[in-house]
């Protein structure tokens, strides 16, 4: 890949980011992970296909938050096959491309199976964990108006149920904490060790200070009974 050809998929990975928890530095950092990756994997890795894929792995976003029934991933491998094919790549390259792409997400159920879909599925949960992960899932549930918590029967929900509210929490216990062991690659399940310590204690000290938050409440209670403090 020369740097007119980088710079003009670069371009079209702008023309597509949207929103502010999958914007073009999120883009940077999976990309940048890969690369790290692949520098420690001894199979041959086709860099053209990756770099691609990692550019383009999130161009479908904007198309799954105007209609939720579609899928980033499936639809955004569509988008970049249909790209390169036009700017006469060839159907092998562009179809891998789509592979990646069609197979990066958590909750999809197509498995990653080349060497290059695996690397980018790693390093898009990668930036999913950790403090940075926390910082990316919390600025996305404010863009699609969720809270960060809410309560049933005066008791903070955790959301581990499937009727519950799709809150911060819920995508926590749901998504977040699960991703740990789902990395393909050595280098990946290294960095992920290291990053789980650090989102674990700030989800503990989250609900351990709305907790105390609530621990006054009683005293709301007696004032609007009218009970002597």
């Amino acid at each position: 890949m020369d740097n007119i050809l980088y710079i003009k998929i670069e371009n079209y990975m702008f023309s597509c980011m949207k929103d502010s928890a999958h914007d073009p530095e999120h883009i940077f950092r999976v990309l940048f992970q890969s690369l790290k990756i692949a520098s420690k994997i001894k199979e041959k890795i086709n860099y053209d296909v990756l770099i691609t894929s990692c550019l383009l792995h999130d161009i479908g976003r904007e198309k799954q938050f105007n209609d939720s029934s579609i899928c980033h991933a499936k639809i955004g491998g569509i988008m970049a096959k249909k790209y390169l094919l036009e700017n006469k790549w060839s159907e092998t390259d562009a179809e891998h491309v789509n592979k990646c792409i069609s197979t990066h997400r958590f909750r999809g159920d197509n498995i990653p199976e080349t060497i290059e879909a695996k690397i980018l599925f790693d390093s898009d949960k990668l930036d999913v964990i950790g403090c940075l992960g926390i910082s990316r899932t919390l600025m996305y549930k404010g863009h699609v108006k969720s809270k960060i918590y809410e309560l049933k029967n005066g008791e903070i929900c955790l959301g581990n149920n499937k009727n519950d509210e799709e809150t911060f929490f819920k995508e926590y216990n749901v998504k977040l904490i699960k991703l740990y062991d789902k990395f393909y690659t050595k280098e990946a399940r290294k960095i992920a060790k290291k990053q789980k310590k650090y989102a674990q204690y700030f989800y503990d000290k989250l609900l351990e200070q709305i907790n105390e938050a609530y621990d006054s409440k009683e005293i709301l209670n007696k004032i609007i009974n009218n009970v002597m403090l």
